[in-house]
């Protein structure tokens, strides 16, 4: 659903979920089993419109992998990396607000092609 917003609205995956913050993204997630049977689009105009999240007519690039792919690109980064003290919606946060996503959002140097293992590797590096 991140991925999607933010596609639709054509701003970086970090502001989707800064926007959003915790107690939505909480709501959202505990909902999200309920939400998956809903027509998507109609999920991504309710998000954007409750929440307030700001079109900025850009396109990142022409050629980009599915949301569904960098879905699971990012949820494998936040389990691989979730702290013993962290819940799951914080592991969102410190993730989406790392340096990393711009490595992984400019979709034309196939970083998200990478292996999970590689990608946490590079995310506790602090660099690819």
């Amino acid at each position: 659903m991140i991925e999607k917003v933010s596609r639709h609205i054509h701003q970086r995956n970090s502001y989707v979920v800064n926007k959003l913050g915790y107690d939505p993204l909480y709501y959202l997630i505990s909902v999200a089993n309920v939400l998956h049977c809903e027509n998507s689009d109609q999920v991504v105009y309710d998000v954007i419109e409750e929440y307030g999240l700001d079109n900025v007519n850009r396109i990142l690039c022409t050629n980009i992998p599915t949301e569904f792919g960098m879905g699971k690109v990012y949820t494998r980064l936040i389990v691989d990396t979730l702290y013993p003290d962290e819940d799951y919606i914080e592991g969102i946060l410190r993730i989406y607000n790392d340096e990393i996503c711009k490595t992984l959002d400019d979709y034309n140097n196939g970083a998200y092609y990478e292996p999970s293992y590689v990608i946490a590797r590079a995310y506790k590096n602090g660099e690819f």
